[in-house]
């Protein structure tokens, strides 16, 4: 970065070649940034949900008619092959798709019952806006980890001032240019770019919530910098997502399924597949399937470089340590690791679960298969872990049993990562995975307030809440305390 300048440049993590030159915005330029965002959030709330439904249905066409261009920003920024790039682009737009048809129903108000005691009053519920969020987006999905929180907050009524990975800009500033195409009248979503201090000054220069999406560490530092202002926080952290093959799970589906879940977007998943625990009755026949079919699995064609260099080095660590403490490697190893690629899949066996290949998270495409029992064993195991974003489990018999077993905030049955292209579906962890939810009608409701009204509608015969009441008044209500309680 050049500090001089106060700029900072973008590179192509496969060439190295620069892809844009962007400002390291200090906490001035986040502050104005916010005082902007003020007034274009009550112009935005003012919308109503119809209005505000419209517009972010616009921006999902402006995106589609602009697809080439964000599928070339995915792959010069951020290095994905253009398959991976296109799954992105369609999720993203399901999901933009999905808030805007949904937040009236999910968030409009509604009556609500009373109860026997305020049989008197009416009652109201709805959820209101924020304000302004701001949202810290991470590097390995650009495009679609930040929609989840700017589509869903955005639908809600609030304005959004967006902080990409400075590892990212273009593709952030992508996002920011086609809504201002489709919402052109006012700065309801604003771009913010630099590394660490512009996501610090976001997170105390008086925004109403925090949406983060990033390692366990950096999570921890935003939390940290929002207590002070009890500043609400969403965060979305890491994962190691286990993969649970059952003595009677579809072998072959499985190991296409581990292999997909494991190198997709170079393992720079959060969701990606990291443990697979395999019943002793299938170990065998799926390890030589698998063997055999991540040979044909290739660099450049199939996944793209990883994007940090950084993770390089943790990826070598964790192949390195699962070896030395008796692991076995059996495709690739750590002269897989050849910058800026892991040239393709690396798959361990027998490695020891308190290994760092078992206990931190990877984010490369490292598979650690291990042999289980049986599928309760591997559900045993899969839970044996700090992190509790996603699983997934293949199974025919008791797959419902199983799956509510499995310690994590999302599940997979006879598939891997479904549930992110599932909108109606909350995604999020638990433990060290975070806290809070995007997507679905929670994602709706999590950057949004609840808001209750009553109203009396006439006086009720027990005068029990004014100084007026009697003592015969407090006997009936006891009498209806014993009644109530009693049933």
């Amino acid at each position: 970065m050049d500090t001089a300048t106060a700029e900072f440049t973008s590179l192509n993590p496969a060439s190295g070649e620069a892809v844009g030159t962007f400002p390291s915005e200090d906490e001035t330029a986040v502050r104005r940034k916010i005082q902007r965002a003020r007034e274009a959030a009550a112009w935005w709330d003012a919308l109503g949900h119809d209005g505000r439904r419209t517009r972010l249905l616009t921006w999902k066409r402006v995106m589609t008619r602009r697809r080439a261009e964000i599928i070339d920003l995915l792959r010069r920024e951020n290095g994905k092959v253009r398959a991976d790039a296109v799954i992105e682009l369609s999720v993203t737009l399901t999901h933009v798709d999905w808030a805007a048809r949904h937040a009236r129903r999910v968030l409009g108000r509604k009556r609500m019952p009373t109860g026997p005691l305020m049989f008197n009053q009416a009652a109201s519920l709805e959820y209101k806006p924020y304000g302004v969020v701001g949202v810290i987006g991470p590097w390995n999905y650009p495009v679609f980890t930040p929609v989840g929180s700017l589509a869903y907050a955005l639908a809600a009524g609030n304005a959004v001032v967006f902080k990409p990975s400075e590892f990212t800009p273009a593709c952030g500033s992508w996002l920011v240019d086609t809504f201002a195409e489709a919402v052109p009248e006012h700065p309801v979503l604003q771009l913010a770019t630099g590394a660490g201090p512009t996501g610090a000054a976001l997170c105390t220069s008086g925004v109403d919530k925090i949406a983060f999406t990033g390692s366990r560490a950096t999570g921890s530092r935003i939390l940290a910098a929002c207590a002070p202002s009890l500043t609400p926080v969403l965060l979305e952290l890491g994962g190691k997502d286990a993969l649970v093959v059952a003595e009677d799970g579809d072998v072959d589906a499985a190991v296409e399924a581990a292999l997909w879940g494991g190198c997709a977007n170079a393992g720079q998943s959060c969701t990606g597949i990291e443990r697979v625990y395999v019943a002793d009755a299938v170990y065998e026949r799926f390890v030589a399937r698998l063997t055999g079919r991540a040979r044909q699995i290739r660099a450049r064609e199939d996944f793209g470089p990883i994007t940090m260099p950084a993770q390089l080095e943790i990826i070598r660590r964790h192949i390195d340590d699962a070896l030395e403490r008796g692991g076995r490697a059996l495709v690739g190893g750590p002269e897989s690791v050849s910058p800026p690629y892991v040239l393709g899949p690396v798959v361990l066996t027998d490695v020891p679960e308190d290994s760092a290949a078992l206990r931190e998270e990877t984010f490369g495409p490292v598979l650690v298969v291990n042999r289980v029992r049986d599928a309760e064993d591997g559900v045993r195991r899969a839970n044996d872990s700090a992190y509790g974003l996603g699983a997934s489990l293949f199974a025919c018999r008791g797959t419902t049993a199983l799956a509510r077993t499995l310690r994590s905030g999302m599940v997979s049955v006879n598939d891997v990562m479904a549930f992110p292209g599932v909108p109606s579906l909350p995604f999020g962890g638990v433990g060290a995975s975070g806290f809070g939810r995007i997507h679905g009608t929670d994602g709706l409701r999590e950057f949004t307030v609840p808001h209750a009204v009553t109203r009396r509608r006439f006086q009720a015969p027990l005068a029990i809440s004014t100084y007026a009441r009697g003592a015969k008044d407090i006997a009936r209500l006891e009498h209806i305390v014993r009644l109530f309680g009693s049933r």
